[in-house]
């Protein structure tokens, strides 16, 4: 081995050390509930867009489990997601989805519906959660005890694995809704109001998949 293999290595093991320490930390608040067996994180990708589902995810980790760069979805490629998502499904020992539509989000506004959503999601895991731990939110009607984190997709690997789950589950969507309803360019923007996508927007007018609630200025 020459020595810029030797020193690319050496870099190598260096991002890897820093890494697992940074895990380490994010798992503080899995420590800190670790009395109780299950502990779920909750988190939800798609409040702010003006177009396509709020979607929850509802991850519960083994104890001590180790996923390389997990983070926060939105610190993360989409190529990093994707390979995030597949791991996390195969080793988590339950995931949950659930979503609200544009029409379920008119109805009972965004916060409504991402609870909505969020229970739904809590409501298709296959183990039953001890504890919550919930990306900044309290969940109404919801038994479970919970505990807020504000930022926790960026401090707990078990909420930072559901931000990923849910965001990766919504992009998904987003880029099959494009397929079927084209023209408004869906796969690139996943609904957020970009120029490109209110420029198409007012030429194009709504499309189904639209919340009326969140366009009433662009159309």
């Amino acid at each position: 081995m020459n020595k810029r293999e030797e020193e690319k290595l050496r870099r190598k093991q260096e991002k890897l050390e820093k890494e697992l320490v940074r895990l380490e930390a994010m798992r503080a608040y899995e420590k800190e509930y670790g009395m109780y067996r299950y502990i779920c994180g909750i988190d939800e990708a798609g409040r702010g867009p003006l177009a396509g589902p709020v979607v929850a995810g509802a991850v519960i980790l083994p104890e001590d489990c180790t996923i390389l760069w997990l983070n926060d979805s939105k610190k993360l490629s989409a190529k990093k997601r994707e390979m995030l998502y597949d791991e996390i499904m195969e080793k988590a020992l339950a995931v949950g989805v659930g979503m609200a539509g544009p029409a379920r989000i008119d109805e009972i506004n965004i916060l409504q519906a991402t609870y909505e959503a969020m229970r739904m999601a809590i409501g298709k895991l296959k183990v039953r959660p001890n504890i919550l731990l919930n990306d900044a939110v309290t969940i109404p009607d919801v038994r479970i005890p919970q505990v807020p984190i504000i930022k926790g997709d960026a401090k707990s690997v078990s909420i930072a694995a559901a931000s990923i789950i849910a965001k990766v589950t919504r992009d998904r969507l987003m880029e099959e809704y494009d397929k079927v309803i084209p023209g408004y360019g869906f796969a690139g923007h996943k609904g957020y109001g970009t120029k490109a996508h209110i420029e198409k927007l007012r030429e194009l007018g709504a499309s189904p998949i639209h919340r009326a609630s969140f366009i009433r200025n662009f159309v």
